[in-house]
């Protein structure tokens, strides 16, 4: 695993989900297509959240303090505890940076860490390697998120015309 390569994707994923929320109206980063769906504001929140409380202090334990227990957290849950849609998106966006910077910071710090290295974890064995591939995998899965809640926001904006000439979703 390239440790480099890596924080560079991390830096990447940053900027593009910067760029999906430039020129957002509050009424778009707050909307839902269903009750289900996350909104722009929630995303953007949930990757502050995960940021700071979970994949750089769990890649933290496992490469540097083993024993430790992981802290608990609950994504789906502080969604409405933490009230996520009723934030502003340009504060939310810059906690999120903010902590994106610290977390860039920390891993360019790691000297020679030990990929290998695991734990025992409430999702079974757990290498530092597995931890932070997922971290960059994580960001991925929200960028392709925010995408489609661009794409459903014109397909409502847009109605009663169609996008079908724009290509197939």
């Amino acid at each position: 695993m390239d440790l480099a390569s890596f924080s560079n994707q991390l830096a990447n994923h940053a900027a593009t989900i910067q760029t999906l929320t430039l020129g957002v109206s509050k009424e778009q980063a707050c909307w839902k297509p269903d009750p289900q769906s996350w909104s722009i504001l929630e995303v953007v929140n949930h990757l502050h959240d995960e940021e700071r409380a979970d994949f750089r202090v769990r890649l933290d334990i496992i490469l540097h303090h083993p024993d430790q227990p992981w802290p608990p957290i609950n994504p789906a849950g502080w969604i409405t505890e933490r009230l996520y849609n009723q934030r502003d998106m340009a504060v939310s966006m810059d906690n999120f940076l903010d902590e994106r910077r610290k977390s860039l910071a920390w891993l360019h710090a790691l000297d020679a860490p030990d990929w290998d290295t695991s734990v025992t974890s409430p999702f079974g064995t757990m290498r530092a390697g597995d931890m932070f591939a997922a971290w960059v995998a994580h960001d991925l899965l929200h960028l392709r998120q925010l995408v489609e809640l661009h794409w459903a926001w014109i397909q409502k904006s847009a109605q009663p015309y169609q996008l079908n000439y724009a290509g197939e979703w």
